[in-house]
C-alpha cells in the first residue's frame, strides 16, 4: 500500500507547478513530492484552459503521485481531490463549497478552486500529477471574471492563511488517498464525493464537450466517477468528459 507523505518544495515564481511536477516525476522523485508556487506564469486548468495565478493571491500547487491501487481507481484521483479541497476549505476557512463535476469547487455558484490531474509515465512506472489552485484573494483573478469567479475572502469576509490552508489540505489529501488504496475505499469515495455535491443528482445540467452538446438530470456517478445525465432523447448518458454546467429548473 502507498502512504502519502508530503515533501513540500516552494518556489517564488513557475510557469506551471504541474509541470515542475511532471519534470520531477520524470526525474524520478519520490511520490508525496509537492510544488508550491507563490505565482504561475503559465497555469493550467482543465480543458486547456488557462489559469490566471498573480502573485500571492491564490494557493497554487501540484502533488507527484505513484498509486499502488489498481489502475482502473485511478480515475477517481481528481474526485478525491475536490474530496479533499472542500474538506480544508471547511476545516481551515469555515467555508462551504459544492462541487461542480468532476472536481471544480463552487462558493455562492462561483469557482473558487480548479483541480488538474495528468498521467505520465517515468522510468518508475506511471505516475500522476494533482495540481490544485485555489483563489484565495480578490486579485487572484481579473475583473471580468467577477461574476464566475470567487476568492475565499470574498467568501468568508476574511484573509485566508494560506499555510494553515495547504497543511489543511494535504492531511485531507494523505487521508482519502489512503483510503482509495483500501478494500471498499473507491465506494467510500464515491459516496462522499455524492454527498458533497448537489451536481451528483438531480441537477438540470448542460454538457459541452468539442461541437456536442446535451442536456438533461443528472443520475450520480459510475464505479470510475463518470456522471449519469438522463436526457430526453438519448436515454442515459455516460459522460467522461467535458464542461457541465447548471440549467436553471422553469417553473
Amino acid at each position: 500500500m502507498s502512504t502519502f507523505v508530503p515533501s513540500v518544495r516552494r518556489f517564488a515564481t513557475l510557469p506551471s507547478t504541474n509541470s515542475e511536477a511532471m519534470r520531477q516525476a520524470l526525474a524520478g522523485v519520490d511520490e508525496g513530492l509537492v510544488i508550491v508556487a507563490s505565482e504561475q506564469t503559465a497555469g493550467r486548468g482543465r480543458l486547456d484552459r488557462k489559469w490566471v495565478s498573480p502573485a500571492g493571491a491564490g494557493l497554487y500547487f501540484s502533488i507527484v503521485l505513484r498509486p499502488l491501487a489498481e489502475p482502473g481507481s485511478w480515475s477517481l484521483l481528481p474526485l478525491l481531490a475536490a474530496i479533499a479541497v472542500n474538506d480544508a476549505l471547511f476545516e481551515a476557512c469555515q467555508l462551504e463549497t459544492d462541487i461542480k463535476w468532476p472536481n471544480d469547487l463552487i462558493a455562492g455558484e462561483r469557482k473558487i478552486c480548479g483541480i488538474l490531474a495528468e498521467a505520465i509515465e517515468t522510468e518508475k512506472g506511471r505516475a500522476v500529477v494533482v495540481g490544485i489552485g485555489i483563489n484565495l484573494t480578490k486579485e487572484a483573478f481579473p475583473p471580468n471574471l467577477n461574476e464566475v469567479a470567487i476568492s475565499v475572502e470574498e467568501a468568508t469576509t476574511k484573509r485566508p492563511d494560506r499555510e494553515v490552508l495547504l497543511a489543511a489540505l494535504l492531511r485531507a489529501f494523505s487521508s482519502w488517498y489512503l483510503l482509495l488504496q483500501q478494500s471498499g475505499g473507491q465506494q467510500q469515495i464515491l459516496e462522499a464525493w455524492t454527498s458533497r455535491s448537489s451536481f451528483a443528482k438531480g441537477k438540470r445540467v448542460k454538457v459541452t464537450n468539442g461541437n456536442e452538446v446535451i442536456t438533461g438530470i443528472t443520475g450520480g456517478v459510475e464505479s470510475d466517477g463518470a456522471l449519469r445525465v438522463e436526457t430526453e432523447t438519448e436515454g442515459v448518458r455516460i459522460i467522461r468528459a467535458g464542461d457541465v454546467t447548471s440549467l436553471r429548473t422553469s417553473v
